[in-house]
C-alpha cells in the first residue's frame, strides 16, 4: 500500500496527450463508481446527466503565469528560467525572484543573465537542486516582462520546441475559464475541460459551483525519490478559501448534498481546511498535505481528475479516495481503450 513500485504502470508514448480535444468538453470521461467497483465510458460533455440535482462543484480558479524565460550568460550559453514566484500585489512586488534554472552549467553568484529588451538579471544565491535567486534589472516589472515574452511552463512530457507555433495555443488552452488570480506554474488541469455551455447546463439542473484558489506549485512535477510514499514531500502551496465559498461548501454537507472536487488541487485545499466534524474554514496559508490511502476524507463526496502518471503524488490521492484496486482496474480500463493520458488528456469521474 505504500511501496512506491504499487503505484507503477507501463504507458505507450502515443497515450500522452500532445495537444487537448479539439473542444473543451468533447475529451473522454471515465466514470469511476466506487460502491459498484465498476467503470463506464462517457464524454465529458455527459457530465450535467451524471450528477445528482444539488450537488455542488468546487473548482480552482488559479491562472498559470507563463513563467518560461530564454536568456544567455555572460559566456554565451543558453540558459531557461522558470520563476516560481509570483506575488499577489504585482505593485509592490520585488523584482528578486527564486527561479529554476537550466542550462549546461549553472551560473554562480554574482554572474549576469541577459534576456532581451536590455534586461539582465543578477544572479544573488544558489540554491539546491537546480535553483537559483534572480534580481532583475532594466525593467519596471518582471511581471510585465513575464507577461510580454514569458512562455507557458507545460509539463516536460508535452514536446514544444522553442519556436513552436502552437504556443499561442497553448496560452489559451492551458488556462481554465475560470482562472483569474495568477500564481501558478501549472495548470489544475481537471478544470481544463469545462465550458460555458457546460456550466449553464450543469445550473440548469440544480447543479452549483464555487471557486476555490490554489497555486500549483513546482512541486507537482517533483518526482517521488523515496520508496516509502508517507515519507514523499509535495512542497507549500498558497490557497484562498473565502468565507462566502466555505459557507456554500458547509451548508451543502449540512444539506445532505455532495461535494465534487474539480482536481487533486482543490482536493487537497479542502481536506487540508476541514475541521474534526467536515466543516472547512475559510483562509488564506499554504498547504503541503500528502494524501496517501488511509486519509480519512472529510469533505469531498467525489472528484473529477485527469489520468496521473505513475509513481506520482497524485496517483496516490485517487488511490486513496477510490481503493488502490478499483484504480488499477480504472487505469488498465482506460490504457485497453486508448484514452487520452495527463495534463491535455481525458478525465475521470470519482463517484
Amino acid at each position: 500500500m505504500f511501496d512506491i513500485e504499487d503505484y507503477n504502470y507501463d504507458l505507450p508514448e502515443e497515450l500522452i496527450a500532445q495537444v487537448p480535444a479539439s473542444s473543451r468538453d468533447s475529451s473522454r470521461l471515465l466514470v469511476v463508481e466506487r460502491f459498484q467497483a465498476s467503470v463506464l465510458d462517457h464524454h465529458f460533455f455527459d457530465l450535467p446527466r451524471l450528477l445528482k440535482p444539488g450537488d455542488l462543484l468546487a473548482v480552482n480558479n488559479t491562472r498559470v503565469v507563463p513563467a518560461r524565460l530564454s536568456g544567455r550568460k555572460e559566456s554565451g550559453g543558453r540558459i531557461e528560467l522558470l520563476v516560481l514566484e509570483h506575488p499577489e500585489s504585482e505593485g509592490t512586488a520585488s523584482n528578486t525572484r527564486w527561479c529554476l534554472a537550466k542550462s549546461s552549467k549553472r551560473p554562480r553568484v554574482g554572474s549576469r543573465l541577459l534576456f532581451d529588451s536590455d534586461v539582465s538579471g543578477l544572479v544573488e544565491e544558489r540554491g539546491e537542486k537546480g535553483l537559483i535567486k534572480i534580481t532583475f534589472e532594466g525593467l519596471s516589472s518582471i511581471d510585465l516582462l513575464l507577461e510580454e515574452q514569458g512562455v507557458t511552463p507545460l509539463p516536460p512530457y508535452i514536446k514544444r520546441d522553442a519556436e513552436d507555433p502552437r504556443s499561442p495555443m497553448d496560452r489559451e488552452r492551458y488556462q481554465t475559464i475560470f482562472s483569474r488570480p495568477k500564481g501558478a506554474v501549472a495548470a489544475p488541469t481537471a478544470g481544463l475541460h469545462f465550458t460555458g455551455s457546460l456550466i449553464a447546463e450543469l445550473e440548469a439542473r440544480d447543479i452549483s459551483l464555487v471557486e476555490i484558489t490554489l497555486h500549483v506549485g513546482y512541486g507537482t512535477f517533483r518526482p517521488v525519490m523515496v520508496r516509502d510514499i508517507r515519507k514523499h514531500s509535495v512542497g507549500e502551496e498558497r490557497y484562498i478559501v473565502d468565507p462566502d465559498t466555505a459557507d456554500t461548501i458547509n451548508r451543502a454537507k449540512g444539506e445532505g448534498r455532495r461535494v465534487i472536487a474539480v482536481g487533486t488541487t482543490v482536493v487537497r485545499t479542502l481536506e487540508t481546511l476541514a475541521g474534526n466534524g467536515g466543516d472547512i474554514s475559510p483562509g488564506e496559508g499554504t498547504t503541503n498535505l500528502l494524501i496517501v490511502p488511509g486519509h480519512p476524507f472529510k469533505v469531498i463526496d467525489g472528484m473529477i481528475t485527469n489520468f496521473h502518471l505513475p509513481r506520482s503524488s497524485l496517483l496516490f490521492l485517487v488511490s486513496a479516495f477510490a481503493g488502490q484496486g478499483l484504480i488499477k482496474k480504472a487505469y488498465e480500463w482506460a490504457l485497453e481503450k486508448k484514452y487520452r493520458f495527463y495534463s491535455y488528456g481525458d478525465a475521470m469521474l470519482i463517484v
